[in-house]
């Protein structure tokens, strides 16, 4: 990689964050607000029947993932939820490490009583890295696809991550696999070609029923190769972020924790009936 764009990276991650400190409320689309996020006495509007659901990703937890992406969509009148899944004893404040198939029981119960406090049919889920690809195992197993309308995943590993091929060394220290499976199965679970994926991914990328888009950088360094990201099937948009924005230089946090083009698309998604065009404006939007 050329150093200026090494430097480029940081920078535009910095810039992204001043924006979304400093862009009025009143940039916001124009619309009634909801009652807050995770407030279970928020009832979906009109405009927006359904609540959305934000899933966190590896390492993180329902707020930190979500602090500037959550009251965006407030502001353009949601009711928004979160959920802290995939925990291990002894291990605080970093989630998503527990085996996938059981975070995807604990997202199960959470749509559940998301859907019982606001009296909605159906919900919206929104995701960022594994709680992009997590939610298939919900839609496609437990059930999900009769309660979710509408799935959109932001640098998701659907079909798991070499990063950068560095687990393809595991082969050569006996015994590595199975200590990273047994101390934090949810990676293990995200490597190409591990038994989740081959599972999640038989018979089909997705269920009938869901509205599925994807949200992808081509400078993630976490999923690689990128455009293992994208969906197949009947009803998926994939999007690639710089074709949007060619100058938007986003990486794989960046683009799920701060970018508002991203964000843009994504609300496109959750309500295409008013869907607007997503360039580098967006960033204001």
């Amino acid at each position: 990689m050329l150093p200026w764009k090494r430097l480029l990276r940081p920078l535009t991650a910095l810039l992204l964050t001043a924006v979304v400190a400093v862009v009025p409320a009143a940039t916001a689309h124009a619309a009634a607000p909801s009652s807050g996020w995770n407030d279970y006495s928020c009832k979906p509007s009109a405009s927006h029947p359904r609540p959305v659901v934000l899933v966190h990703g590896t390492f993180a937890n329902s707020i930190d993932n979500w602090l500037a992406f959550a009251p965006y969509l407030e502001d353009r009148g949601y009711c928004v939820f979160s959920l802290d899944y995939g925990q291990l004893p002894g291990v605080p404040l970093f989630n998503a490490l527990g085996p996938i198939d059981k975070s995807a029981e604990q997202l199960q119960a959470f749509v559940d009583k998301v859907l019982a406090a606001t009296g909605a049919a159906k919900a919206d889920l929104v995701g960022h890295s594994q709680g992009g690809l997590m939610p298939r195992y919900y839609l496609k197993f437990l059930g999900g696809a009769a309660k979710v309308n509408t799935f959109v995943g932001i640098a998701p590993d659907n079909h798991g991550t070499t990063l950068d091929g560095l687990t393809n060394l595991l082969p050569y220290f006996p015994g590595a696999e199975d200590l990273l499976s047994a101390a934090t199965p949810a990676l293990a679970d995200q490597i190409v070609g591990s038994a989740f994926l081959t599972k999640l991914n038989a018979g089909g990328d997705t269920v009938p029923g869901v509205h599925y888009t994807v949200i992808a950088t081509k400078y993630d360094e976490v999923v690689t190769p990128y455009r293992s990201q994208f969906l197949t099937g009947s009803d998926v948009h994939n999007v690639l972020l710089q074709d949007l924005c060619p100058v938007d230089l986003s990486e794989h946090a960046a683009i799920g924790l701060l970018d508002r083009i991203a964000f843009h698309e994504a609300a496109n998604a959750l309500d295409p009936a008013h869907a607007t065009p997503t360039n580098c404006a967006s960033l204001f939007s």
